[in-house]
């Protein structure tokens, strides 16, 4: 299902600009200057973390009731905006975690670490039951993840400076809204006649 992969990619690029993994790959950036096992780590990172997280949406949407899922799932979306609204910062432990282990193994170990319960993970999941397509929904938001990051590891504070991370912050955030409204109204959920869910 294309809209999958395309609204996937375009909500997570636009909640990663400003987020916590999106400050941890210009401070690797600044450090190391080597930007291929930083992008490498972000890369397997990502995919790993999100593969957890689709396969936990895939197995809300076959668990739970349809006409539950649309609830939980629209306010998901919904409070997934309002938490967009809100600045993220680096805590002094991730800076610090496996500096032993090397520019691949730090940016690996720190961006897995950071993206556990992070907001990008969250939507993972949630995208994940209301389009009932894990694939898509992980290539999407790891596709997404790149497109932030990438430039920020290539870029560095240079490129955070330049833009407006409050308009695209709102951005994102009314992304989340019209799919919160679109999946209390049942628009464009597949999860929702999943044939995959029998009641108990």
């Amino acid at each position: 299902m294309p809209s999958a992969l395309f609204v996937s990619t375009g909500v997570i690029a636009l909640a990663e600009i400003g987020d916590k993994t999106q400050l941890l790959a210009f401070l690797l950036a600044s450090r190391s200057k080597k930007p291929i096992p930083i992008i490498i780590g972000i890369t397997l990172a990502t995919l790993i973390n999100h593969g957890l997280a689709g396969a936990v949406g895939g197995w809300i949407t076959a668990n739970i009731n349809p006409e539950k899922l649309r609830w939980i799932l629209g306010a998901s979306f919904i409070a997934m905006a309002a938490w967009t609204l809100i600045p993220d910062k680096i805590e002094n432990e991730e800076t610090q975690l496996a500096t032993k282990l090397g520019v691949f193994g730090a940016t690996f170990v720190t961006f897995f670490l950071a993206e556990m319960g992070d907001k990008t993970q969250i939507a993972t999941v949630a995208m994940s039951a209301h389009y009932n397509d894990v694939l898509m929904v992980v290539a999407g938001t790891t596709l997404g993840i790149l497109i932030a990051d990438v430039p920020a590891v290539f870029a560095g504070d240079k490129l955070a400076t330049k833009i407006l991370m409050k308009l695209v912050h709102r951005i994102a955030a009314a992304m989340f809204a019209a799919l919160g409204i679109a999946t209390l109204f049942g628009i464009g959920s597949p999860c929702h006649r999943s044939p995959q869910y029998s009641p108990s």
